[in-house]
């Protein structure tokens, strides 16, 4: 079990703790605010476990089906989660409405502060070690899941100010309004989630600076090469495509052309991880000199 599998385990598993603990919490007190917060949790746990899942489909080697490999497996996994948190925020609201109109009566206790409070330094131990995790191996899976327990400090936060306010003043529109807010915050994070992994699945181009990277360190190259075109970028899961077309010296041998373009391939797989390059090399159409120490090409 890689780092990646690793830490999707122990989200899921802290979502689950924390997750029964709200709803217990939640139903006795009759607080829509501790149990909303109870049901992203509990879609926090089917995330972590998804995400496990699909981190550990995408790490398998590519096969005689899967030439590219299984790195979509995250990609879809970040869709199919993003549409179920919408219609959970949607739910949290609508609940939350519906029982304010219904006038039902609340009764907090020192334990509702207290599972929000927990919630709370879960929630930002789990989105931190998920980002890092995420950032260092560029799991899209991952970073939907650390976005999600990052809007977890934030509803968390009102869940704990939406108790307080409502027990020293009796006012129960409080637990309305942050139920209502923490529904919101969910869809608006589920909205970024679904972008990012529609991305993948759409086979978007890599950001601006990572092109800006792959084109400095192309054109860093010494001569025979003579320029590069049709760049062409992609991500599917932690998993970068780059392919281009190299122009080189039309003087060099094939083995010289094959060595240009391994080294630009390996200069290029040390700065950017997870990256699979292809290089097609074409000639020169200028005229070039072996003796001269660049290639008339560059000069114009």
């Amino acid at each position: 079990m890689d780092v990646k599998q690793r830490v999707a385990l122990l989200a899921a598993a802290s979502a689950l703790v924390l997750a029964a603990g709200k709803f217990t919490i939640g139903l006795f007190s009759g607080s829509m605010t501790v149990v909303s917060s109870g049901l992203d949790s509990l879609l926090d746990v089917f995330m972590s476990v998804m995400n496990f899942y699909a981190v550990r489909k995408a790490s398998e080697p590519a096969d005689d089906e899967h030439r590219y490999g299984h790195g979509k497996a995250e990609d879809l996994a970040g869709v199919f989660q993003s549409v179920v948190i919408v219609l959970s925020g949607g739910f949290i609201v609508f609940k939350a409405v519906q029982t304010f109109i219904g006038k039902g009566t609340i009764s907090y206790s020192f334990f509702d502060l207290l599972a929000m409070c927990l919630s709370l330094v879960f929630s930002f131990v789990i989105s931190t070690a998920l980002l890092r995790v995420g950032n260092r191996t560029d799991s899209n899976a991952l970073k939907a899941d650390a976005l999600h327990y990052r809007s977890d400090l934030y509803s968390n936060s009102g869940a704990i100010i939406a108790i307080i306010l409502t027990y020293y003043t009796g006012i129960t529109f409080f637990d309305l309004a942050f139920a209502v807010v923490i529904g919101l915050i969910i869809i608006y994070s589920a909205i970024r989630i679904f972008r990012g992994s529609m991305s993948g699945v759409m086979d978007s181009r890599l950001d601006d600076e990572v092109e800006r990277q792959i084109r400095d360190m192309i054109n860093g190259m010494p001569f025979p090469m003579a320029g590069f075109h049709k760049l062409r970028t992609r991500h599917s899961g932690s998993s970068k495509y780059i392919d281009f077309h190299l122009l080189a010296c039309r003087k060099l041998h094939v083995d010289e052309a094959h060595d240009l373009a391994q080294g630009i391939e390996d200069r290029i797989k040390m700065k950017i991880p997870h990256a699979d390059v292809i290089v097609h090399v074409e000639p020169c159409k200028e005229q070039c000199d072996l003796t001269e120490i660049t290639c008339v090409f560059k000069k114009k």
